[in-house]
């Protein structure tokens, strides 16, 4: 209990801080190392080491070390994806890529003059690509240089856009996902059954119900903000200089070319080839390396030209995984001081039926993706209950693990620490919580969707 009321506290302050404008980074830094430090009075027997790493000798300096394990954890896994993408999409902008995309891109679209019907529809077509890209924060990253500049040329706010990305992944569906592989492991299933007969009919009905909110949720916050959609001309603004200057058709094709690669080499095509998303990125920009050469014949400018690249990825690095591994020394604070325990255990003996603990199951798992801005950290602390749970009430498993495990990915996009929220609320120039405002109502009713097909079929 003692080290519950002190994570409640810490939180507490963390967002009162955090809503008052003080710096994220440090805040989230700050707050997990003294719930660390915490740990070793509260509840000295709970290791505060990161993963498997060894300890320093000295429980001071492991407080400290875990930071740096995380950042080597972080900046070689999430991090080299969020760092990739942006770098990629500096060089896209860089080069008139982006530009020539939105300019082909944007012309049948603009003839549906419905701005916040191609965003409705943005997250549909997001959530079945997940299917094959199970990383949120790199898909996220795809849509963010494909996608989000033809929905700001159509009239969306950037803010609208860029929440709307935030929740393409909110539903970890297929074979490839990690929570997905879980569940049905736990629940005794073939993962390929447990998608095709449990997970993909919840899945369309819960993506109908965030495809509708999203269009009513972009344009609320939208119009509550003063922002009227107006789509830009085509090439508006531009003189006859800036207009001769511009990359030739081609390039609009070149922002497009990591997501196809990673489509065409998944189980979708080719399953026999397996292709990094941070792989698929540097093709995609020594792609664009070789058309600048092949268009310019100038060294020196192309070479040049190509460290734009290498700049996106140190800003992604300064602005977006920094501020993931302050998240994730929070979070970590919150586990081992016991706050994360003792939500288990309050589940595990809360003597509700099998209704109201499936109810209660999935709002644990709901607080704690976004206490900690992990789906897979929620779910993989209570997953392990539900078989039991179930069990001792007469009930299949999967008739809890399934809503429990779908909620923990929607509830990751309400949560303002999550790296796929950190990462687009960069793009859209505003803060992760204006970001979660936007994301709340299209992902609640996703959760009161797969939870009452739960509660429905349990």
């Amino acid at each position: 209990m003692l080290g519950f009321l002190i994570g409640l506290v810490v939180t507490v302050i963390v967002a009162w801080l955090i809503i008052k404008k003080y710096q994220p980074h440090t805040i989230l830094l700050l707050a997990g190392l003294v719930l660390l430090a915490l740990t070793l009075f509260v509840t000295p027997e709970t290791s505060i080491l990161f993963k498997k790493a060894k300890s320093t000798g000295l429980s001071f300096f492991d407080i400290f070390d875990y930071v740096r394990g995380s950042l080597a954890y972080r900046a070689a896994g999430l991090g080299m994806i969020i760092m990739a993408a942006g770098g990629f999409a500096k060089y896209m902008d860089h080069i008139g890529a982006t530009d020539a995309m939105v300019d082909v891109a944007i012309r049948p679209l603009k003839l549906l003059n419905a701005p916040y019907v191609v965003l409705a529809l943005g997250y549909a077509v997001g959530q079945f690509l997940n299917i094959f890209i199970p990383s949120a924060a790199g898909l996220a990253m795809l849509l963010l240089v494909t996608f989000f500049p033809t929905l700001v040329r159509l009239g969306v706010s950037t803010a609208a856009a860029a929440a709307m990305i935030g929740t393409t992944a909110v539903l970890d569906l297929g074979p490839a996902s990690g929570a997905s592989n879980l569940a049905a492991k736990t629940a005794d299933l073939d993962v390929a059954i447990y998608f095709a007969q449990h997970q993909l009919p919840v899945g369309l009905f819960a993506i109908a119900v965030i495809t509708v909110l999203t269009y009513f949720s972009g344009r609320y916050f939208d119009g509550k903000a003063g922002h009227v959609a107006i789509a830009e001309a085509l090439n508006a603004g531009q003189d006859d200089a800036s207009k001769k200057d511009r990359a030739p058709a081609f390039y609009a094709f070149l922002p497009m070319v990591p997501l196809a690669l990673i489509l065409i080499f998944s189980k979708l095509l080719i399953s026999s080839v397996k292709l990094n998303v941070v792989t698929a990125m540097l093709i995609g920009a020594l792609l664009g390396l070789l058309c600048e050469t092949v268009r310019h014949r100038d060294g020196k400018k192309v070479t040049k030209g190509f460290m734009a690249f290498f700049d996106g990825m140190g800003r992604m690095f300064a602005r977006i995984v920094s501020l993931i591994v302050c998240a994730e020394v929070f979070a970590a604070g919150l586990k081992t001081i016991g706050m994360v325990e003792f939500l288990i255990n309050t589940a595990q003996t809360s003597g509700f039926g099998v209704t109201a603990m499936t109810i209660v199951m999935c709002a644990m798992v709901t607080v704690v993706a976004v206490i900690t801005g992990s789906g897979n950290a929620a779910f993989f602390s209570f997953g392990h209950l539900a078989p039991n749970i179930a069990a001792s009430f007469g009930a299949s498993s999967v008739a809890m693990l399934l809503p429990m495990q779908l909620t923990a990915g929607l509830a990751r996009s309400m949560s303002p620490v999550a790296g796929v929220i950190i990462a687009v609320s960069d793009a859209g120039n505003c803060s992760p919580i204006e970001i979660v405002r936007r994301t709340a109502l299209p992902v609640m009713g996703g959760i009161l969707t797969v939870v009452l097909f739960g509660v429905v079929f349990s």
